[in-house]
């Protein structure tokens, strides 16, 4: 019989990869350096080729490894998937579990969702992370992540899609402003006015340049939030207005700062809410069945 890499050889070889340094490497699969390398270099006696080129001041992966590292990876992640089928089937939504969170999101659902989450499923290990949606979806492809809660429309590729809802954006603005007096706002509104975005990478900022059917203007392209909190403390120094999710809204975002939301003329003007997980995921059941919940708590949010 040929003799075959083990996981754990597999798993060192990933983390080198993905990190480019044995310290960090050796850290993320908790290990001493000195494990790690010698568990690299029976990796390559085993296969007789030299994966990986070491020097002082970096590590390069020869071109044979990184097709291993790439085809390890693929393995790996089956691998995973044969202990996920097997502990979803004695018990669902058990173990642990990593959740990546957008950021539009994560400050307005979380605080809603952890503490219930806990109660409905006390046997889940819920692990959370706070990124954008690209890197979220990088993630997620590369099994760093189990799900991903984000906001559609997002191109999404091969991953598996359970909608949380709609989420309508609303006008922010003081109390004083002009819009404050109508009782509804709508594109040409918006094209008149000074409108904050968050800067580039925020799916939010296009779902609002879509939704209003805008370009953004040349002091859009200079003055960006870099979160939904800095926008929000923007409009309320006068700097412009903003659209944001109802989500954020009814959370409490605008407590005590003066400003007032209005409701967009267009019906359905806004975001979805959605859970992602890998297609090739045996899980799917169970990710059905948590954005299920996660869709309840979002719903009572929005209230």
């Amino acid at each position: 019989m040929i003799a075959l890499p083990t996981l754990r050889q597999l798993r060192y070889l990933q983390a080198l990869h993905e990190h480019g340094h044995f310290g960090h490497a050796a850290e993320a699969c908790h290990v001493t350096q000195s494990t790690l390398s010698a568990g690299l270099a029976e990796l390559e006696d085993l296969l007789g080729a030299q994966l990986v080129e070491r020097t002082k001041r970096r590590v390069l992966f020869t071109p044979l490894g990184n097709e291993v590292a790439r085809r390890g990876q693929a393995l790996l992640l089956d691998a995973e998937a044969l202990v996920e089928m097997v502990r979803s089937t004695v018990e669902p939504l058990s173990g642990p579990f990593h959740l990546g969170v957008i950021p539009t999101i994560a400050p307005y659902l979380l605080p809603r969702l952890v503490l219930p989450c806990k109660e409905a499923f006390p046997h889940l290990q819920l692990y959370l992370r706070e990124v954008q949606t690209a890197r979220l979806i990088d993630e997620l492809n590369d099994g760093q992540l189990d799900a991903g809660l984000l906001a559609l429309p997002y191109p999404t590729g091969t991953l598996a899609i359970t909608s949380l809802g709609n989420d309508p954006f609303y006008l922010a603005c003081p109390a004083d402003h002009p819009l404050a007096a109508r009782d509804s706002i709508d594109a040409e509104d918006l094209e008149r006015a000074e409108l904050l975005l968050l800067e580039d990478g925020h799916c939010l900022r296009e779902h609002v340049l879509e939704v209003c059917k805008l370009r953004p203007t040349r002091q859009q392209d200079e003055i960006k939030g870099t979160s939904l909190p800095t926008v929000i403390q923007m409009v309320a120094a006068g700097l412009g207005v903003t659209l944001l999710p109802q989500l954020a809204v009814q959370s409490g975002a605008l407590d005590g700062l003066g400003l007032v939301t209005r409701p967009l003329k267009e019906d359905g003007a806004g975001r979805q809410l959605a859970l992602a997980w890998r297609g090739s995921s045996p899980r799917g059941e169970e990710f059905r069945t948590l954005g299920d919940f996660i869709a309840g708590i979002a719903a009572n949010t929005r209230e």
